[in-house]
């Protein structure tokens, strides 16, 4: 997701530039946040998840070009994106400290928490190899990746010049169910994956409740998405953005469910339609986040010095 996507200037004020400067930031850390969860499905997928037996080096070296092949090189390449995005939330606390007084006063403490869910996410992704991958440590490395993911994108979203048109009513609250019960879904996905749940139902009949656990959860995630979409479209004076939004949740929640039946019936043999399951899943959770933050603000239009917009924050 990309900020020209979500991006519709409404007025002529131009941003200062510190906050021009990380919201653009932000922005690219997010995708590159994407980008990483759908290697660290590749890495799974293809059985590379102890290609590098040590941490955080692998194999003894930081670039071992002698075991270097192709599972050695996704794992490697995991830890080299992790890395960097690591480096970036540490950049992107101190300039919001840094410019604090030209920020919405949110944003230093907003920033702050970023960097701690991706100190966390080192040590899980440290957890994942030291023990083995345990079922657990990897879950909650996908929880941690997920929240970091969609921290980003409230930060990105709210620094974006937006002004609604006040006629979100109850979509807010409706696409805010909606990523949660997305989040819970790709949880129980994470779960499937890391046990194995597919295969060894089909096998053995076991862990079979793991896996239709997730196949039931397709439901309310699926109906409560088709909702934000249905009521987008009943409301003809929704803001531009959030239409498009919507519409793009519609297409992103079909494709999902495409994916998900062909990986079932294919037992998850074709990796490319496992990994693309989960980054669809990945973004669909950010449209919905994105349009939750937008309709909240839309929603507070009418009262611009209401505690949750982002120019009471900064006034504040």
């Amino acid at each position: 997701m990309a900020e020209s996507v979500l991006y519709r200037s409404d007025t002529t004020q131009e941003p200062s530039q510190p906050k021009d400067r990380i919201r653009r930031f932000v922005w690219k850390i997010a995708i590159a946040t994407l980008l990483l969860m759908a290697v660290g499905s590749a890495t799974r997928v293809m059985n590379a998840g102890l290609a590098c037996p040590d941490w955080p080096q692998c194999f003894g070296q930081w670039l071992p070009l002698q075991q270097m092949n192709l599972q050695v090189f996704l794992e490697w390449f995991h830890r080299l994106d992790a890395a960097l995005i690591g480096l970036s939330a540490i950049a992107l606390s101190g300039l919001s400290w840094w410019y604090r007084r030209s920020l919405p006063n949110w944003l230093p403490w907003a920033s702050t928490l970023a960097l701690g869910l991706i100190i966390f996410q080192g040590v899980l992704g440290g957890l994942t190899v030291t023990q083995l991958l345990r079922f657990d440590i990897v879950t909650a490395h996908l929880a941690c990746a997920l929240l970091f993911f969609n921290t980003m994108l409230v930060i990105g979203c709210a620094l974006l010049p937006y002004q609604g048109t006040g006629a979100v009513g109850k979509l807010p609250w409706v696409s805010l169910t909606a990523a949660i019960l997305i989040y819970v879904q790709s949880l129980l996905g994470g779960l499937v994956a890391s046990q194995w749940a597919l295969h060894q139902c089909f096998a053995g009949y076991q862990l079979c409740v793991v896996m239709n656990s997730h196949i039931a959860g397709v439901v309310p995630a699926t109906l409560a998405t088709l909702a934000v979409v249905f009521l987008a479209w009943r409301t003809p004076a929704l803001h531009p953005t959030l239409r498009g939004l919507a519409k793009l949740a519609g297409v992103m929640v079909i494709l999902q469910v495409i994916l998900g039946v062909a990986t079932f019936w294919l037992h998850l043999q074709v990796e490319l339609l496992t990994v693309s399951h989960q980054a669809v899943g990945a973004a669909l959770l950010g449209i919905l986040v994105a349009f939750t933050v937008l309709a909240l603000r839309d929603r507070a239009a009418a009262n611009p010095m209401s505690p949750t917009t982002p120019d009471a924050a900064a006034a504040s």
